[in-house]
């Protein structure tokens, strides 16, 4: 429906933000539609693995969004070969890409914890993901996922990876080195964390 002048100011501020979003949606998603078409080419693979990785890119937009298209072409190739039965080594897709392999690992590793867990994670699965790559004792997991629970109004619509390295870093006491590593786990950096920490009630 046309957004029309007697609709008023704040319509035609939601229709304006709806066309930013759904626009900005769709160019990223040729953005690395694009990288995806190229490296498959470059790395000699067959034509359904491309599909199934821009398939994974539309299924698990928000687990990817973020990160450079390049990280993301090569992380969906990788985990879609996977799944397609040609697994291939990381070293194949990197060598046709420029993409920093950690971040690429980072990317095709929450893949693979949302796939194993239906596409659906909860509060406590982003916690427990997270803990379990960095060492963390169930204990310091209830605390956190306690934290968010109290939190749910002021984390709506939040990253769920920061907001759990948030919550982990608050139930942790603020340990001292864990915060790099947790933002190093979660593919963010430990300003966000800190910052989303700073939102939350203890």
């Amino acid at each position: 429906m046309a957004v029309k002048p007697e609709h008023g100011a704040r319509w035609r501020r939601l229709a304006k933000f709806h066309r930013e979003t759904l626009h900005g949606y769709e160019r990223r998603l040729v953005k690395i539609g694009s990288e995806i078409r190229r490296i498959r080419e470059c790395a000699g693979l067959p034509q359904h693995v491309a599909e199934e990785a821009e398939a994974l890119v539309k299924r698990f937009f928000e687990v990817v969004a973020g990160f450079p298209p390049e990280v993301v072409a090569v992380a969906v190739l990788w985990t879609a070969a996977k799944v397609a039965g040609v697994p291939r080594p990381l070293e194949d897709f990197l060598r046709c890409s420029k993409a920093e392999e950690r971040r690429v690992r980072r990317v095709a590793w929450r893949l693979k914890e949302v796939m194993k867990l239906g596409g659906k994670l909860s509060i406590e699965d982003y916690v427990k993901a997270l803990a379990a790559r960095v060492n963390l004792p169930a204990a310091v997991v209830k605390a956190a996922v306690e934290i968010l629970e109290r939190n749910r109004r002021v984390l709506f619509g939040k990253n769920p990876w920061v907001s759990a390295a948030a919550a982990l870093w608050l139930a942790s006491l603020k340990r001292f080195g864990l915060l790099k590593a947790l933002a190093e786990a979660a593919g963010t950096t430990p300003a966000s964390i800190r910052n989303a920490a700073k939102r939350m009630r203890i």
